[in-house]
């Protein structure tokens, strides 16, 4: 696990759209092997980047728990 990528669920003040696309691009990163998309797969990384963060905010959306929320 890329280990810029900090747990998001369960913060008190909730993670921003910001952090949860930081997190996406830390990860599409990651799983590329590149820190920046060539211009020839700039369009892919984008939508991969898009794709990851909403389903990292659906994700977030719907985890229950009984913990107190975390101070950052």
């Amino acid at each position: 696990m890329c280990r810029s990528i900090k747990p998001l669920f369960n913060f008190d003040p909730p993670v921003t759209d910001e952090e949860v696309r930081a997190a996406a691009l830390q990860f599409v990163r990651k799983i590329s092997g590149s820190t920046k998309s060539s211009k020839v797969n700039q369009a892919s990384f984008e939508a991969a980047v898009d794709d990851i963060t909403l389903a990292s905010k659906r994700l977030i959306g719907s985890l229950k728990t009984a913990a107190q929320p975390r101070q950052r």
